[in-house]
């Protein structure tokens, strides 16, 4: 059965932390989104002075969204079925396989294109593999009681690595070189392999007796798991509302950061990048950190989390429309905080509301909504702003995304509810 969102229960500061084995869970969690973009940094520099190809920095994008996109709900099948730790596993071994495969071309020498391309692949699979498992996992680490503290957690711990992983791979990177750089990557995902092996989950059992005969049905999973969403409205709503915000908006603005830097003026454009990029992860660092220690304007509700969303929308679409320099820097600082606000509430209410018998399959088709659909913002903001300019193609993004929201709270309103 699907858990109910209880809010009343009084609130307690980093709760979450004092199950024993969730604090080493947020570490190797932060350890391995860091060493992902420690990768990223490394080896798309080294592709970008050899090749030189445009073409492989956008397959690049293409690589580590769509396999979410197909992937997602296979692998939250197999989270129904085996254990969430070994296939974690799985993924943490792939990404180490792909980080000892840069290395091995970069000291040989032989990197071609095709080579690149696959290793970019394999990342991206290594990716569905370990983030989807990893939500499964932490339902059973941490069970429903304090599941919307570790969610927020998981989710400030997500950022931190994205705002650190940049940093720490250009010093490894410029310290040690590529090659020794990427080698020491690879090393990184070894707390994370060798945690698992004994890793305390004290709520799969359950999840597993009621879920342990269903087989994996490659894309007919997909259909069985929208059908039984359809039976669950919020749910629903919770997944479309995450879906529309990748699909119009995702990342992408992140990519188009060097030309808003760029737009601002007066600024030298490298320190104005690092310091928009650095505002919109402030702003989610110091949202998951205020909102968990206690100080919070509303309840886990969706309503609550549709109402942060539509905040979202309006910070970025600012940030699009302004060409005053500390403006934007707010607007950003603002986004930032909506965007983890909404996102840990999405993700909190589609955790409580998820049936135990098909956890994985509705966290895959919650992964692949939130991630695999990033893959289509860029067309929004990166294709449409190479012709009428990126501010525009940003602001009609996320224009489009508060009116989708909009009718996401229309269809969840209580009289609708009320009728299913």
């Amino acid at each position: 059965m699907a858990q109910k969102i209880n809010p009343g229960n009084k609130h307690q500061a980093f709760e979450a932390l004092k199950i024993p084995s969730f604090p080493i869970f947020v570490a190797t969690f932060v350890l391995t989104m860091m060493a992902d973009n420690v990768e990223h940094v490394i080896s798309y520099w080294v592709a970008f002075q050899k090749f030189k190809s445009p073409t492989l920095g956008g397959f690049a994008v293409i690589s580590h969204w769509l396999p979410f996109l197909l992937f997602s709900v296979g692998v939250g099948a197999l989270n129904d079925r085996f254990d969430s730790r070994r296939l974690i596993q799985i993924g943490g071994t792939l990404f180490a396989l792909v980080s000892l495969g840069w290395g091995y071309f970069f000291v040989t020498d032989t990197l071609t294109i095709p080579w690149a391309m696959a290793l970019l692949v394999l990342h991206g699979i290594a990716g569905v593999f370990w983030m989807t498992s990893s939500q499964v996992l932490l339902y059973d680490i941490v069970g429903v009681e304090k599941l919307a503290s570790a969610v927020r957690l998981n989710a400030t711990a997500r950022y931190f690595g994205v705002l650190v992983g940049p940093g720490v791979g250009s010093l490894i990177m410029s310290t040690l070189g590529p090659s020794n750089g990427i080698f020491l990557n690879a090393a990184l995902y070894l707390p994370l392999l060798i945690w698992l092996i004994k890793a305390p989950t004290p709520h799969r059992s359950k999840r597993l007796e009621q879920s342990s005969t269903r087989r994996v049905n490659g894309l007919t999973d997909i259909w069985q798991t929208i059908v039984a969403v359809k039976k669950i409205p919020t749910l629903g709503v919770m997944i479309l509302l995450s879906g529309a915000a990748s699909f119009f908006v995702g990342s992408s603005y992140q990519a188009q950061m060097p030309g808003f830097a760029t737009d601002l003026g007066n600024i030298e454009p490298g320190f104005a990048y690092s310091m928009l990029l650095a505002a919109d992860a402030a702003g989610a660092l110091f949202a998951g950190i205020t909102l968990e220690a206690g100080f919070r304007f509303t309840k886990v509700t969706p309503s609550a989390a549709m109402g942060f969303a539509l905040a979202w929308a309006v910070a970025l679409g600012s940030f699009a429309m302004t060409r005053n320099y500390p403006m934007a820097l707010v607007c950003l600082f603002a986004a930032g905080f909506c965007e983890l606000s909404f996102s840990s509430m999405n993700q909190t209410i589609v955790q409580m509301k998820a049936p135990d018998a098909i956890r994985g399959k509705v966290l895959g088709l919650f992964g692949m909504s939130s991630a695999g659909l990033r893959l289509f913002s860029g067309i929004f903001v990166g294709l449409i702003g190479s012709k009428i300019g990126i501010h525009l193609s940003m602001a009609g993004a996320t224009t489009v995304f508060f009116v989708v929201t909009l009718g996401l709270i229309y269809l969840n309103r209580p009289q609708r509810q009320e009728q299913h």
